[in-house]
């Protein structure tokens, strides 16, 4: 193992950016040698806690002064783009992040900020699926009562990995709903769309208002259910609420929440693992999460052309823009083509 310390530089002290840069301070393979925000008063106060790293308004002037292995960005998703190009252009070896055809292009290493996949009770419900106990998988299902571009990509990667990540052939969907594509995240009220994997497995997914509540759970981020059926049971985790499982030994149940924490340390660590080693591929890659972000938006193409889509989608209308002109209102920023080339808040939503 490699005792090497990775220089990072953070962008956007928001809540995410600040649970990000507090776990690369607290690994000692990583230097938080920079953060940057619009707002100094904010940064001024996050580097107190980090170790007094650089602060700077300018990402760009601060990349290229320390020229960062690993280049983080929270950021409002329409400077996405941007923050990814000054990280490639800056030489960063892993963008803790986003986007495909540029950094594809580039030879950088990608993580999307999937972490959930870390916290206790994910891990759980993935044991059991994989140990058999609930027998042959049969469906696959997430729901969140967030909207699309918050959720429900996090719904798919996880719903795929409990089904070994196999590829999806096809999706079908139905979406309502304009309200919220006055949000910066643009997206229906509700979509929900089937998903048929290679495998034969079926999943389901559902975010916005309509979807099911989960009464269990006190605060809407973390009302999300997530769990796979079997011939022989079920195991399921809420992101706010354990995990629960019935299983041909029984019924069986425990703790688990969303929690920060503990998530993101071993999410960073595993960056240093695949810095260190090619082969250690971090389990948040860009590549597993765009197959997930192309299912979307494949979903999102099936309301649009009212019929099943194959996967892996090839040239069509820019789905976010068809499918809100299809259900009414202003003109959508996003898009398929946008999110790949201008606006990749898509391949990793909720940054």
């Amino acid at each position: 193992m490699s005792d090497r310390v990775y220089k990072v530089v953070v962008v956007g002290m928001g809540k995410r950016g600040k649970h990000h840069a507090a776990a690369f301070h607290a690994n000692p393979r990583f230097e938080v040698a920079g953060i940057c925000d619009i707002d100094t008063a904010r940064l001024e106060a996050a580097a107190a806690d980090l170790g007094n790293p650089k602060i700077g308004t300018d990402a760009a002037a601060l990349a290229a002064e320390i020229r960062p292995d690993i280049f983080c960005f929270a950021t409002m998703p329409n400077i996405r783009y941007d923050m990814i190009k000054i990280g490639v252009d800056n030489g960063v070896k892993l963008i803790a992040r986003r986007i495909m055809e540029l950094v594809r292009g580039a030879g950088v290493k990608t993580v999307v900020s999937h972490q959930h996949r870390y916290g206790e009770h994910y891990q759980k419900v993935k044991e059991i699926i994989a140990s058999g106990a609930i027998g042959r998988v049969q469906t696959v299902y997430g729901h969140a009562t967030g909207w699309m571009m918050h959720m429900m990509t996090h719904m798919i990667d996880y719903m795929s990995w409990f089904n070994g990540s196999y590829d999806a052939d096809w999706v079908m969907g139905q979406a309502s709903g304009t309200g919220k594509f006055s949000d910066i995240h643009a997206s229906p009220d509700y979509i929900a769309g089937v998903i048929q994997y290679s495998n034969g497995v079926r999943g389901y997914v559902e975010t916005g208002a309509g979807a099911p509540d989960v009464p269990e759970v006190d605060y809407w981020w973390r009302k999300c259910r997530i769990g796979a059926q079997g011939t022989e049971g079920f195991a399921e985790t809420l992101t706010g609420g354990g995990w629960r499982a019935v299983t041909m030994d029984g019924v069986f149940s425990g703790p688990g929440c969303m929690n920060y924490d503990l998530d993101m340390p071993p999410y960073i660590a595993d960056m240093a693992a695949w810095l260190d080693d090619d082969g250690a591929v971090h389990p948040c890659n860009i590549e597993a999460a765009y197959k997930g972000f192309e299912m979307m938006m494949g979903i999102c193409r099936s309301v649009v052309s009212r019929g099943q889509i194959a996967l892996p989608l090839g040239d069509g209308p820019a789905e976010i823009d068809a499918l809100q002109g299809i259900l009414g209102g202003t003109p959508a920023l996003l898009s398929m083509e946008g999110n790949l080339k201008e606006y990749p808040n898509g391949v990793m939503v909720n940054g």
